[in-house]
């Protein structure tokens, strides 16, 4: 059932579900409107009303019981696909890990722009480009929620920067907000209709109001709610309710979580002083009753749910092991091919992609790189899942080579600032001898409330009770070893480490539920200790007592045994490099550098990546270097590589899914979803840090690469030294980049208008395309629009409309590329909607934003809508 026959269906039975707001108390309200816990929301039994279940995205479903999931690609990668029934294909798969998991609302996609690439959850969002964002977008949510899912679209709006992220205000003009930033949420909402939209932490300044975005009363209800007639609920993040009455007003129609904040212990004393109408939350409750409904938690008597039958849509498949075992074979499946088409060949000047090929035989392969030992499969902060299971490159390159290759595996290089963590077995309880950590809860007069041994540590010790003010953590670690140990522990707030007696670390800033986003990435301190047995560990750290997350401790236990020095470790490597046929180097970011909570400082390869890349070429001039990062990286030895990849944080099937690109199974057909920097000093938008409390969208409508498109066209002689002697400033490589295995040739593009009676004009451009390579190839044909002269100010060209086609060797193929009217349109501040202006359009297609191959013009006249007198 298509989500516009669901939102008929609901709306048929509204009569019935207002006649169950009508029975519902005050108190009943005002409950359904504040979270029931950290991931559901309240039930009313007496009226059929279960709780629905949230629960994070968008790299997976944690579920709220745990356990292992099946774990995407970064959504960046799903965009590099290009692809929209991969992200259809997607969406069913999200609603498949929604049901597994008892889940009725996943907490994604996030549609926010890449504004900036140095934004911490930069690899969590699609695109810089909003067209896009919202088709990939719209594909996914619409197939999940066909299948009874409902998803959570955020975050609503101008949401681009971690730093200061629950304070800070991002200024940006009328137009700059409805051209690029709500884009994506207006074409979902009218496209799709997601059952449920989050709110910011930020707020923002514009259409005439300051105000934090649960309370900015003419984004939530003005627009989002009367002018694009959204039905669905307006959900805040997690603990960013800090208002009554305020957020009431502002549109906000659920805080989570619960019970408690600002709702939680304000609401309902307001409404019974009068300060909130009982009125005012009528249309809240209908709202939270709709995707009750939608999702299967509310099944109105002698009704069907969504999916056409009694049984609500929340729940789990019932199905025998055979059949779960089936269901997570075809899962692997997928993620396996989007993590494997999503790939963008950056270079590949030998042809050295595939590795092998027809004929083929043993090869000699050193794989090495940090990535190649550990990959980064997933970035951090509340989209985390633990995966059903992880593929690594060593494994299944080894397994998918010729008969009789050699595969050398070595990491190389060091990418990881932190030591790993501490082996608890090592650890022995100072007081009692038994294995373990001795575990001291202490009140706020250091007395001990609780004590005991701990077996198992994860870094976390939650459900701490509420009246434990911090915790003692004390071990005997073996040091078995010769050779010098980094051993210490990583935390925020209060704390004081000690080593052998001696102070490493002190701390005495006291945090709150901030140090959820912060303390699983900080810097651990570390404390270089010489091997003498045994060496004594004693940290006491603070307990943070947050709102919305409760009770709890964080502290990261380190060691870093002895080892070879990273000198060594990089002669190793390039001598193995030396001995082979060919050397691939897996190198990227790591959970230190991409994660949700703050902004990347720079863009530079942690460690001493790039010097590895750059012996290895050196070394072995058959190099191909994989990129294993979701956001971009500067690649400084890029021309002097043969062979680089993208390869993204690729999930659970990182391993698979390289050894089908390096070995010819699948094409890695991915195009850049951003623009991939050379220089830190010429990104348009080197950071978003606040200043003063605000962030100022100063570049308006030019985010990514209109950006840089701007700059080209302003110096168009810029191509070469400038006259300080630098380089110009043109990109590594431009936003829809990618080579893929084969070529292409652009013979031919026409324009069509097409008008049904119900819907207004649209536009395509069919676009003829030829193979010329021995192997068949996907191709994205991308269009690009450019603006008549002398009409208001336009990004130089922005993207309006693509598509992937498939072709077979030396065969051609005609492409429809849809291009939808609003790709002409701007903003009218003054009027109050959108406008076509007059003057001859260029519709440049091609390869990429810079690659661009045909050209077409189109005409449209003064006082015409696009599609009637036009040419």
């Amino acid at each position: 059932m298509s989500s516009q026959a669901v939102t008929a269906q609901v709306s048929a039975t509204e009569p019935e579900l207002l006649r169950l707001l009508d029975q519902l108390s005050a108190e009943e309200k005002v409950s359904l409107v504040v979270g029931a816990s950290m991931w559901t929301t309240t039930a009313v039994p007496r009226i059929g009303l279960e709780p629905v279940v949230l629960s994070d995205g968008p790299v997976g479903v944690r579920g709220p019981g745990g356990g292992t999931s099946a774990m995407f690609p970064a959504p960046s990668a799903l965009a590099a696909t290009w692809d929209l029934e991969l992200a259809r294909r997607a969406g069913l798969l999200f609603a498949a890990e929604a049901r597994r998991h008892g889940v009725d609302v996943v907490l994604a996609p996030q549609v926010n722009l890449q504004r900036t690439p140095v934004g911490g959850r930069h690899f969590e969002c699609y695109s810089e480009d909003p067209h896009l964002t919202a088709e990939i977008a719209v594909a996914l949510v619409g197939a999940a929620q066909e299948r009874g899912v409902g998803m959570c679209v955020k975050h609503y709006v101008a949401n681009d920067s971690e730093t200061e992220r629950t304070r800070y205000l991002a200024r940006l003009d009328e137009r700059t907000l409805r051209e690029a930033y709500l884009a994506p949420f207006e074409r979902l909402v009218r496209d799709v209709n997601p059952w449920s939209v989050m709110g910011a932490y930020n707020g923002a300044d514009t259409e005439g109001l300051a105000a934090p975005l649960l309370e900015h009363r003419p984004l939530v209800v003005d627009l989002l709610k009367e002018e694009w007639g959204y039905d669905g609920l307006f959900v805040s993040d997690w603990v960013a309710t800090q208002s009554v009455v305020p957020a009431v007003r502002g549109g906000l129609d659920l805080q989570m979580p619960g019970p408690d904040g600002a709702w939680g212990d304000g609401l309902l004393d307001a409404v019974r002083s009068g300060e909130v109408a009982e009125a005012e939350l009528d249309d809240k409750v209908l709202r939270l009753l709709r995707l009750a409904r939608r999702t299967g938690r509310l099944v109105l008597p002698g009704a069907s749910d969504a999916n056409g039958s009694a049984v609500g849509a929340h729940l789990a498949l019932q199905a025998v092991p055979d059949q779960a075992a089936a269901a997570t074979a075809a899962s692997s499946e997928l993620l396996r091919e989007l993590a494997a088409r999503s790939v963008v060949v950056l270079k590949d000047d030998l042809g050295l992609v595939p590795l092998v090929q027809d004929g083929a035989r043993p090869l000699r392969v050193a794989l090495l790189g940090p990535a190649a030992v550990e990959p980064f499969f997933q970035g951090g902060g509340s989209s985390f899942v633990q995966p059903d299971h992880l593929t690594y490159p060593a494994d299944e390159l080894r397994a998918a080579l010729p008969e009789g290759s050699e595969l050398t595996v070595l990491a190389g290089a060091r990418a990881l600032h932190n030591p790993p963590e501490l082996d608890v077995d090592r650890c022995t309880d100072p007081v009692t001898g038994a294995p373990g950590l001795r575990v001291e809860l202490l009140a706020a007069d250091g007395s001990t409330l609780e004590e005991r041994t701990a077996t198992g540590w994860t870094g976390w010790l939650e459900d701490v009770r509420p009246d434990a003010d911090a915790v003692r953590l004390r071990a005997t670690v073996r040091l078995d070893e010769p050779g010098a140990h980094e051993l210490g522990v990583g935390t925020v707030g209060v704390h004081r480490v000690l080593v052998d007696g001696g102070e490493v670390a002190t701390g005495s800033t006291v945090v709150n539920e901030d140090v959820v986003l912060s303390s699983g990435h900080n810097h651990p301190i570390a404390a270089l200790a010489q091997a003498s047995g045994t060496a004594e560990l004693d940290a006491t750290v603070q307990v943070v007592h947050a709102v919305g997350y409760g009770h709890f401790v964080r502290a990261a236990l380190v060691h870093r045994l002895p080892g070879p020095s990273a000198a060594d470790e990089l002669a190793a490597a390039v001598e193995a490099a030396a001995a082979a046929d060919v050397a691939v180097v897996l190198v990227g970011t790591t959970a230190e550098v991409e994660s949700e909570g703050y902004d990347r400082p720079d863009l530079d390869l942690p460690g001493n990546q790039d010097e590895l890349v750059r012996r290895v070429a050196a070394a072995n001039p058959r190099t191909v270097v994989v990129v294993n990062a979701g956001a971009p990286v500067l690649l400084p030895w890029l021309n002097d590589v043969p062979t680089a990849l993208w390869g993204w944080l690729p999930g659970q099937e990182a391993g698979t899914a390289l050894a089908d690109v390096l070995t010819g199974v699948t094409e890695p057909s991915g195009r850049l979803p951003w623009t991939l920097p050379a220089r830190f000093e010429d990104v348009p938008v080197p950071h978003a840090r606040p200043v003063d409390g605000v962030v100022d969208y100063t570049e308006g409508t030019d985010v990514g690469y209109r950006a840089w498109e701007r700059r080209l066209a302003a110096a168009p002689d810029a191509a070469g030294p400038d006259a300080a002697g630098g380089t110009a400033p043109v990109p590594a490589a431009p936003f829809g980049h990618g080579l893929g295995w084969t070529t292409w040739e652009y013979e031919d593009a026409v324009l069509a208008w097409g008008q049904s009676h119900d819907a207004p004009a649209t536009l395509t451009a069919y676009v003829t395309v030829r193979n010329t390579g021995s192997r068949a190839g996907r191709e994205v044909v991308q269009v690009y629009v450019e603006a008549p002269a002398g009409g208001p100010s336009r990004p130089v060209r922005w993207l309006g409309g693509f598509a992937v086609a498939d072709v077979p060797a030396m065969g051609s193929a005609t492409v429809r590329v849809p291009v939808p009217t609003r790709a002409l349109q701007v903003w009218d501040p003054q009027a109050k909607g959108w406008t076509t202006p007059p003057g001859t359009y260029r519709l440049r297609t091609g390869r990429s934003v810079t690659d661009l191959r045909l050209t077409n013009e189109l005409t449209v006249r003064p006082g015409e809508e696009p599609g009637a007198g036009t040419q």
